[in-house]
């Protein structure tokens, strides 16, 4: 525990639920992207079922891991963070949100009245993507907050607005 302590530069017991959650969050997506191949190759309710799922789901934990010690490392100059364990509070952030928001706009979507029986495919999905624009930005902001990291994120999301042109938006 203390060398997990170090690596993250953990200064009390509180902050190494980042790391843990961060674990058990990559675990999550190799299994449920494990699942998912184990239904593209037709494998489930087969005798190899769990085995594939169990090993298919470790690989990827271990693939995803490195990459996400890669990114880190990469973002680390780049982000102004005063704490490593911070950069995994970011990260699940960032994850929280993109889902979030893809999520949300669907049925934002049909509220509006707007289905692919009733508006085109393509249009269903212009509107779509346009719409989790906003609510990637409010919720950014939002989920940020609850991690203990608004200031980071406010600062990202000026930047970003500014990079767009949408400034304005700012005064």
């Amino acid at each position: 525990m203390q060398k997990i302590k170090q690596r993250w530069e953990i200064q009390k017991n509180w902050q190494i639920l980042f790391p843990i959650l961060g674990a058990i969050l990559n675990l999550l997506a190799a299994y449920i992207v494990s699942r998912s191949l184990l239904h593209a190759f037709d494998l489930n309710n087969s005798v190899y079922e769990w085995v594939f799922t169990i090993g298919v789901t470790l690989v990827l934990h271990v693939i995803f891991l490195k990459f996400f010690l890669w990114c880190f490392k990469k973002l680390e100059n780049k982000w102004k963070v005063n704490f490593k364990w911070e950069m995994i509070a970011i990260f699940i952030v960032f994850a929280i949100t993109g889902s979030l928001s893809g999520k949300l706009a669907g049925p934002l979507v049909h509220w509006m009245g707007i289905d692919g029986q009733n508006v085109n495919g393509a249009i269903y999905w212009v509107l779509r993507i346009l719409l989790i624009f906003p609510i990637y930005q409010i919720l950014l902001v939002g989920i940020g907050w609850l991690f203990g990291q608004y200031k980071f994120f406010w600062s990202f999301e000026k930047k970003m607005l500014k990079r767009m042109g949408l400034g304005f938006l700012l005064s």
